[in-house]
């Protein structure tokens, strides 16, 4: 039995997933997020016994000598993995045996404006990096960071950041009902997107039991929303049990109009528009007028002319 390493379990956005925990025995969080799945707990600054990089890189090697290798190695954490004050360390020996699978962190940002964890960030082929509002109000009223930290701060250092990464980064929005699903709200997270200019932009709602009495949005809300990120490659992540859209229907001209506006993953496409319309997609694709980009292991169908 593995004490860090977990899974694979099928993940809508990065594929075949295998986790590596940080913090098995405790959360370790500098933020306390009102959607949580984790169990409520104050927001602390470190990961309280922390694990020998050399502990995680055997089991991983052992699973890996076992198993195919899965599309990513995803670094996570009972909270926030850059937290682990030797991330750097571990993620240059995760690379040595990795093969062809993709490394991934799945981080609230929260650390983003540290040097050394934007080294190590530096270091993985995939970063996921969330950003649920771009007001210090409803940042503090939904994340419920510790004391000092501000949004602001943090969005000036994913700019800087995605200066200097070469690799894929994906930035997460999770919109819960009566918190942060005001159009005004979501807007100042659009311009911060803008400006952050990720490979991918991923809105979702509470999918699992959260840690305080939240409730998500409808999938059809998502949806509402994500035509805010107007030029940008948006992923709307339907909520499993969501049976609330009313199916979209688009002639040819729409269709292109509407790509050109932005993306859209095949998850999208099945769940939003009507059978007419994805067909003329399919037809739309094999004329070459759409085509497809791969972005974070996921992919979209876009315009030619939409600015990837």
């Amino acid at each position: 039995m593995y004490r860090y390493v977990f899974g694979p379990v099928i993940s809508r956005r990065f594929g075949l997933s295998l986790g590596i925990d940080l913090s098995p025995d405790k959360k370790s969080c500098n933020f306390d997020c009102l959607y949580c799945e984790l169990e409520r707990a104050k927001p602390a600054n470190r990961i309280e016994l922390e694990p020998d990089p050399e502990d995680i890189v055997k089991e991983l090697s052992d699973w890996l000598s076992k198993n195919s290798y899965p599309d990513v190695i995803t670094i996570t954490a009972n909270g926030e993995p850059t937290l682990y004050s030797r991330l750097e360390e571990l993620i240059e020996r995760v690379n040595t045996i990795k093969g062809s699978s993709k490394t991934l962190i799945l981080s609230s940002g929260s650390m983003i404006g540290n040097v050394n964890v934007r080294g190590a960030l530096k270091k993985f082929d995939i970063v996921k990096l969330s950003l649920d509002a771009a007001d210090q109000k409803t940042f503090e009223k939904i994340d419920r960071p510790l004391k000092g930290i501000e949004v602001e701060k943090l969005i000036e250092s994913m700019v800087s950041f995605r200066r200097e990464y070469r690799g894929t980064l994906v930035l997460e929005v999770l919109v819960v009902a009566n918190v942060n699903d005001r159009e005004e709200v979501i807007q100042k997270v659009v311009e911060a997107c803008r400006r952050i200019q990720p490979d991918r932009v991923d809105i979702s709602t509470v999918d699992r039991p959260p840690a305080y009495r939240v409730k998500p949005v409808s999938n059809q809300r998502l949806y509402n929303l994500s035509k805010l990120f107007e030029g940008l490659n948006v992923n709307v992540a339907v909520r499993k049990d969501g049976g609330d859209v009313t199916k979209i229907h688009l002639d040819k001209d729409d269709i292109i109009h509407t790509f050109k506006n932005r993306a859209y993953t095949y998850s999208d496409i099945e769940h939003l528009f009507d059978e007419c319309t994805k067909r003329s997609i399919s037809q739309l694709l094999s004329e070459g007028i759409l085509m497809e980009i791969s972005v974070g292991n996921l992919n979209f169908v876009k315009a030619k002319s939409l600015t990837s």
